[in-house]
C-alpha cells in the first residue's frame, strides 16, 4: 500500500459535509466520471495542471521550460483571458505532468492539482482546526473523487482519526466491494452516502458507470445499523424530477434501518473555473444553479414517508452519530 495519496485540498470549515463545523479532505482518484461533477480535479488518480488565466501575464516561462512542447505561445492577455476566448496554456495531449512549467512560473497562473500526503501530514492539518470542533460537533469529512478508490489509506486515515478522538465521516459513492464499504464505515461516525439515481441506464449515462452495486450496498449498509446521511445531488436533466424524488422516498423510506435524514443538494455552477484550468468543456457551463426553493416540494416527498429532509446539507441539522470526545462503537455489523 502507498504511505501517501494525492490530496486535492483540505478545506477549513464546512458546513454541508456532515455535523458541525468540519475539515474536509478531498482525495483524487473517482471510478466514475458525472458529468455534473462539482470537483473535476478530484477524479483522475494522478496529479493534474491548473492553468489560470486570469493570473497569467503570458511572459512565456512556461513555454521556455517545458521539454515537450506542450506549451501554446505566448498571446496578447487580453485576447487568452477575454470572454469566449478559446486558447488555452497547455496542450494536454503533450503534457507529460513533469511541472517544470509550474516551477518556471512567478505569477502563480500554473498550479499542481494533486499533492502526495501520508496520514499524519493529513491529521496534523486537520488537528489545527480542533478548536472549532468542540463547541459544533464537528471534526473530519474524508470525501473527494472517492475515498474507496484509496480503500487501504483511507481505512488507516479514518483509524488514526478516532485514535486522536477525532469525529469522522465518510463521503461516498457506494462505488466498491461491500467488504470495503463496510470496514470503511466501521471506522467512520457518520457515513455520507450518495444517491443519484435509480435506473441503472440513466445512472450509466451521466456517470459511466451502472448503479446496481451501489443500491445493493446502500441496502446492506443500513442492515449493518450505521449512522447513515443519504445525499441526492439534485441534476437539471437527470434527476430533477418529482417521479424520481417519489421513487427515490419510497426506496429510501423500505431499507432495512432508518437513515438519519436525506440531504438534497441542488446543483451550481461555481465549478464552472475549474473546468476552465484543466482544459475542459464542460456541459453544465451555461447551464444555471438550482435555486433551492425548487427543492421544497420534492422535499415533502420525503417527509411524507418520514424520513427527515435538509435542502443544502447543512451540518447543523439533524446530527446523527457519536458525540465528540466519547468511544466509538467497535464497527459496522451486517444483520
Amino acid at each position: 500500500m502507498e504511505d501517501r495519496v494525492l490530496v486535492t485540498d483540505i478545506q477549513r470549515f464546512a458546513v454541508n459535509d456532515g455535523p458541525g463545523f468540519r475539515t474536509n479532505v478531498f482525495l483524487k482518484g473517482c471510478p466514475m466520471n458525472c458529468a455534473w461533477c462539482h470537483n473535476p480535479e478530484t477524479k483522475a488518480p494522478r496529479p493534474e495542471l491548473y492553468w489560470k488565466k486570469k493570473l497569467c501575464t503570458q511572459c512565456g516561462s512556461c513555454l521556455d521550460a517545458c521539454p515537450e512542447g506542450a506549451v501554446n505561445a505566448p498571446v496578447p492577455v487580453e485576447e487568452a483571458a477575454g470572454e469566449g476566448s478559446l486558447y488555452h496554456k497547455i496542450m494536454r495531449s503533450r503534457c507529460t505532468g513533469c511541472m517544470k512549467c509550474v516551477q518556471a512560473c512567478r505569477f502563480g497562473a500554473l498550479e499542481i492539482a494533486g499533492r502526495p500526503m501520508s496520514t499524519g501530514e493529513i491529521l496534523d492539518e486537520v488537528e489545527k482546526d480542533r478548536p472549532f470542533y468542540a463547541n459544533s460537533g464537528g471534526g473530519m469529512t474524508v470525501s473527494g473523487g472517492e475515498p474507496a478508490a484509496q480503500g487501504e489509506f483511507t481505512y488507516l486515515l479514518l483509524a488514526e482519526a478516532r485514535e486522536r478522538d477525532l469525529h469522522t465521516c465518510l463521503d461516498t459513492s457506494g462505488l466498491c466491494d461491500f467488504s470495503l464499504l463496510k470496514a470503511l464505515a466501521g471506522q467512520s461516525d457518520i457515513v455520507l452516502f450518495d444517491l443519484k439515481h435509480l435506473d441503472g441506464q440513466v445512472h450509466k449515462a451521466f456517470t459511466g458507470m451502472d448503479n446496481r452495486l451501489i443500491l445493493n450496498n446502500l441496502v446492506r449498509l443500513s442492515r449493518t445499523g450505521c449512522a447513515l446521511w443519504v445525499r441526492i445531488p439534485v441534476v437539471p436533466g437527470f434527476n430533477d424530477s418529482h417521479e424520481f424524488h417519489r421513487a427515490a422516498a419510497l426506496f429510501l423510506s423500505n431499507l432495512p434501518r432508518p437513515v438519519v435524514r436525506v440531504d438534497l443538494l441542488p446543483f451550481h455552477n461555481w465549478c464552472q473555473d475549474k473546468y476552465s484550468w484543466l482544459g475542459i468543456d464542460w456541459i453544465y457551463r451555461d447551464a444555471d444553479s438550482l435555486d433551492p426553493a425548487f427543492l421544497e416540494l420534492p422535499a415533502d416527498l420525503y417527509r411524507e414517508r418520514g424520513l427527515a429532509v435538509t435542502i443544502g446539507g447543512s451540518g447543523f441539522e439533524g446530527y446523527g452519530g457519536r458525540a465528540p470526545g466519547r468511544p466509538a462503537d467497535a464497527g459496522c455489523r451486517e444483520m
